[in-house]
């Protein structure tokens, strides 16, 4: 199995953050009202259980359908198309759109501000999913999925050692020093990459991105950034990391075999454990996600998208009220987690039937209810930046060189900040600091 494709979108042309912060508006290809009065929205998107949301909520509505249309995932050709279309003047009123691809759609004047329209329901969900479809005073859509972290761990593995699951960072580095050293072929996790490793930093409020005004603010290099840099560099330096890259089949038979003990992730992570690592079976569970300091109940967050509103739409009201009923209906949501496994970004919908059974895989704990907890406490002061196919590939080109003893982490932050304020200076962005 390999990992997911990335959810980025291509850049194109150069755009000023002034656009990015107003919105935009337009003619478009949406068909507005249609015959009998009854208004026509076309929504793009491709995640499993869409289509059967859409067939539900046009059953049970008179005056609104949605014109779903299924479309290439973003990074295999939707996110282009999206792009092409909005170009052409034809876009679809809605799309699927990542969360780290939203803010780069935006910048390309790509996106509608339908905040007069959304803002009612900004009570609804969690305020780290709610930022996710805000720049500034700007909302370009409604918060479909999330993915608060925590810690998968290996409870066969920490229960041979009389170990129990670390509540801090500090006990989980004492953790891997006595695994490796009980068996050198035993590690306590292996390399993480672009938005596994985000979920890393943004737990510890090590920001990548911000908004200064008019300008962009970019700190991948920060103190903050450091200290987790530094935390996971110490572990490389002591032998603890596997060299099995994340989603690599060997990464597989060593989740299996437990030769490597944890898996720091988001929820999204269970199907991806359970699918890939077969042979783990009963011996995995989850711990809360460990902490900084004693009583720091702030957790990551890897991953999540949005049903976002693209320029010219002629119906951003209808489109809205769609969007919103699709992320927060419990029959419509329901189907959503077991077509496609998605955690809810709506806070009322945590408790669904679907989220409450407990998992063979993982002894019979009801995982779910980690998250649940955990998915509050996710920091909302994060922001992606317009520029996340590049900064994403510059900094995996550092973690990859780093995580194999070449170079340092801290190094990788560094040169992929460098790089991306250059980017956006190219695209004719505004940085400040």
């Amino acid at each position: 199995m390999k990992k997911p494709p990335l959810r980025t979108a291509a850049l194109a042309g150069a755009v000023t953050l002034g656009l990015l912060l107003a919105g935009c508006s337009g003619s478009g290809s949406d068909s507005g009202a249609g015959s009998g009065g009854r208004t026509t929205v076309t929504f793009w998107g491709w995640a499993p259980g869409y289509a059967d949301a859409v067939k539900a909520f046009n059953r049970t509505h008179t005056d609104l359908r949605i014109d779903y249309q299924q479309v290439q995932p973003g990074a295999k050709g939707g996110y282009q198309k999206t792009l092409n279309a909005v170009q052409a003047g034809n876009a679809p009123c809605l799309a699927q759109l990542g969360y780290e691809t939203l803010p780069s759609f935006a910048a390309q004047g790509a996106l509608q501000d339908v905040a007069e329209y959304a803002d009612a329901g900004k009570g609804d969900f969690f305020d780290a999913s709610w930022k996710s479809v805000s720049v500034g005073d700007a909302v370009y859509g409604v918060p479909v999925d999330t993915g608060p972290m925590a810690l998968f761990y290996n409870k066969k593995v920490f229960d041979s050692l009389g170990l129990k699951p670390p509540a801090t960072w500090a006990e989980y580095k004492a953790d891997a020093k006595r695994i490796h050293a009980a068996d050198p072929h035993k590690y306590i996790s292996s390399p993480y990459l672009d938005y596994d490793y985000a979920g890393l930093a943004w737990q510890n409020g090590a920001h990548w991105f911000g908004v200064d005004g008019d300008s962009w603010k970019v700190s991948l290099a920060s103190d903050p950034n450091r200290q987790v840099a530094d935390y996971w560099q110490d572990l490389v330096r002591t032998g603890a990391i596997s060299s099995a890259p994340m989603y690599d089949q060997a990464w597989y038979k060593g989740l299996g075999d437990g030769s490597i003990a944890t898996v720091v992730g988001a929820v999204w992570q269970a199907g991806v454990i359970k699918g890939g690592a077969k042979d783990g079976a009963g011996q995995w569970a989850v711990a809360p996600m460990p902490r900084w300091s004693a009583g720091d109940e702030r957790t990551g967050n890897a991953g999540g998208s949005a049903t976002a509103v693209l320029k010219g739409c002629k119906s951003p009201e209808a489109a809205v009220e769609f969007a919103h009923w699709l992320s927060t209906d419990r029959t419509a949501y329901g189907i959503l987690v077991d077509k496609a496994g998605l955690y809810p970004a709506a806070k009322k919908l945590t408790d669904l039937p679907q989220l409450s059974a407990a998992d063979p895989y993982f002894g019979g704990q009801k995982i779910y209810d980690v998250f649940a907890k955990a998915a509050p406490k996710v920091d909302a002061d994060w922001t992606w930046g317009p520029v996340m196919t590049k900064t994403a590939a510059d900094l995996d080109d550092g973690l990859g060189k780093a995580w194999a003893g070449n170079g340092t982490i801290a190094d990788a932050l560094r040169s992929a900040q460098d790089k991306t304020v250059a980017e956006l200076k190219h695209q004719g962005l505004k940085v400040s600091g």
